[in-house]
């Protein structure tokens, strides 16, 4: 049996080190199929999840191991009623996104390296997958990539995200270390992004309280970021668990962080931002809340702190909660979502980075992301490396040229020293 052009006798055992000695041969292929579409396809890729929901992970792979062309692919997903239509064309692009990254080696390694660290891998159906994540639908993880102990993963029905700045204040990291605290002696879980700042101090107290702490994170488990948190992480994987929907060796980067934000938001009960500047991805977590039909709850901070200006918006625009104790966080859980569908995505915008009104999909973020100020690279590596197709990768490096960030070498592109 193979998979993709893969002997079975040579990720079988790869696969049984991370994912349990009990697999049936269909069990093993399917967990090869689903790490190798960690390895393909970026974070949230709505098409590769249609694919995978529809043909299975490993016919899905199997098309794309064989030069499937997009006019055959389109109408057999048409055939098995998919439930989404797409045309020729723009199944024709997401093979292009795709084929940079289609070959077994980035799996092998990613495996090799799970089982070096001791890390489990979760796919859809196990015991310990965290059923919330089903919430996201096609936009949900292919697996899991885990450190620490999975089955507490399984238990997080009463859990809350608490999320905020990087730059906290002394006042903020007060609250989140009364709110974690407060809310572990109540029984709940406390789900963060292991960040500087408000993440950080929500983990220590849940661990300083002897709870339950789930830290997820943007790049691989096989190199903690940030470097600074990795005495705090390895504490967790001992008392709590880590996880990434990203392979081991993957870099974390802007656009990775914000889809990160939706793992965060789907596996809690509800969110709470601690503190928040006008523009923190704290508040693109919130939005994931929100849209997910989660409760959203925010910390009023001093009116003249530009690090509660978030919160405050969170506040006045979109009508999430006003929260002061862990008893009034820990009653977002059982309401009803404040939100509805009006929290959107656009607080999320970098303050370094392209606007999202004119980067509607996030890709020149991407592209810009994967361009070194050091180093040339050429549109093929660009490409492998952000995930996207050759020409959408062209067409964003004309954009950005323009607008005065990156410039074209003989060698290949490169990002202009003043970003």
């Amino acid at each position: 049996m193979s998979v993709a052009g893969v002997a079975e006798a040579q990720f079988a055992p790869l696969v049984r080190a991370v994912a349990g000695e009990h697999l049936d041969h269909d069990e093993i292929a399917d967990r090869f199929a689903r790490a190798a579409w960690t390895t393909i396809a970026e974070p949230g890729d709505r098409d590769a999840g249609v694919l995978l929901a529809t043909l299975g992970s490993v016919a899905g792979l199997e098309r794309l191991a064989t030069g499937v062309e997009a006019e055959m692919l389109a109408a057999e997903l048409a055939d098995l009623d998919s439930g989404v239509e797409r045309s020729p064309d723009h199944w024709a692009d997401a093979l292009k996104r795709w084929k940079p990254r289609a070959g077994p080696a980035a799996t092998l390694l990613a495996l090799r390296q799970a089982s070096r660290f001791g890390m489990r891998m979760l796919v859809p159906g196990d015991d310990a997958w965290p059923q919330q994540l089903d919430d996201l639908e096609s936009h949900a993880p292919f697996a899991l990539w885990v450190r620490g102990d999975a089955a507490k993963l399984a238990g997080l029905d009463r859990s809350i995200a608490l999320v905020g700045a990087r730059a906290a204040t002394g006042y903020g990291e007060h609250v989140t270390i009364e709110a974690a605290s407060g809310l572990v002696d109540r029984g709940f879980a406390i789900v963060s992004g292991a960040a500087y700042g408000i993440d950080g101090a929500a983990h220590r107290a849940a661990l300083a309280s002897q709870g339950i702490t789930v830290a997820v994170l943007a790049g691989g488990l096989d190199r903690f970021y940030p470097s600074g948190h990795e005495q705090l992480l390895t504490r967790i994987v001992d008392r709590g668990v880590v996880i990434a929907e990203v392979p081991p060796g993957t870099t974390p980067t802007k656009w990775r962080f914000l889809l990160r934000n939706r793992l965060i938001a789907a596996l809690s009960g509800a969110t709470v931002v601690v503190e928040a500047g006008w523009r923190s991805g704290s508040l693109n977590t919130a939005g994931h809340a929100a849209t997910l039909g989660r409760p959203v709850g925010a910390v009023p901070g001093p009116v003249t702190s530009a690090a509660s200006a978030g919160c405050h918006r969170l506040l006045r625009e979109f009508a999430a909660i006003c929260v002061t104790t862990p008893d009034e966080m820990a009653e977002l859980v059982p309401a009803p979502n404040p939100l509805g569908e009006v929290l959107d995505e656009r607080p999320a915008k970098a303050d370094d980075g392209p606007s999202r009104d004119s980067d509607p999909t996030g890709s020149r973020v991407r592209v810009l992301d994967t361009v070194s100020d050091r180093t040339p690279r050429r549109v093929e590596r660009i490409a492998e490396l952000s995930g996207l197709a050759t020409d959408r990768v062209r067409a964003e490096l004309g954009l950005l040229e323009l607008d005065g960030r990156v410039l074209e070498r003989p060698s290949g592109w490169m990002r202009r020293k003043q970003d």
